[in-house]
């Protein structure tokens, strides 16, 4: 007997690769075509019939179908795309000598945590904006200053002359 969480994972794995391979499909030129070509033979028979009800409500009945079907694809893209770029973000993070780890964790804090660093990240480009470090070292919560000036976020570039 197969247990649970092993079949929980195939299944979820095999509508993975379901979804990535409608994704990847649906994404060429071809299936546009086809799309769009398969809209204009229904729609020319349609008129050389006279527009029956009938066709008429399979016609929206496909359609509602294939647009709910997509969402789920686009929806399994979106997210797959920023868990690795989530986790490319988190490895950069790590190598970072001097970063504060903390913000691996970030996606799963609470929104008090998310603003409150959000507040924090605003105060660190205003000092940096305002290109004094000095003045602004104690406007930011203790620590960050020298955390985040070891890690280099407090450098602004020179700006670029033509």
């Amino acid at each position: 007997m197969v247990e649970p969480s092993s079949a929980g994972e195939r299944s979820r794995s095999f509508i993975s690769r379901l979804l990535s391979r409608a994704d990847r499909q649906a994404s060429r030129p071809l299936a546009a075509v086809l799309v769009v070509s398969a809209a204009g033979v229904w729609v020319c028979i349609s008129i050389a019939v006279g527009f029956p009800p009938r066709w008429e409500a399979v016609f929206q009945t496909v359609v509602a179908a294939l647009t709910l079907a997509m969402v789920f694809v686009i929806q399994h893209t979106q997210a797959r795309h920023q868990r690795a770029t989530q986790r490319k973000l988190d490895e950069i993070l790590r190598a970072l000598p001097g970063a504060d780890n903390s913000l691996l964790t970030l996606e799963h804090a609470a929104d008090s945590e998310l603003h409150a660093t959000g507040q924090e990240h605003r105060q660190i480009r205003q000092a940096a904006l305002e290109d004094d470090p000095a003045a602004s070292r104690h406007e930011l919560p203790p620590g960050t200053q020298g955390r985040l000036a070891s890690a280099g976020a407090l450098r602004v570039a020179a700006p670029v002359t033509a």
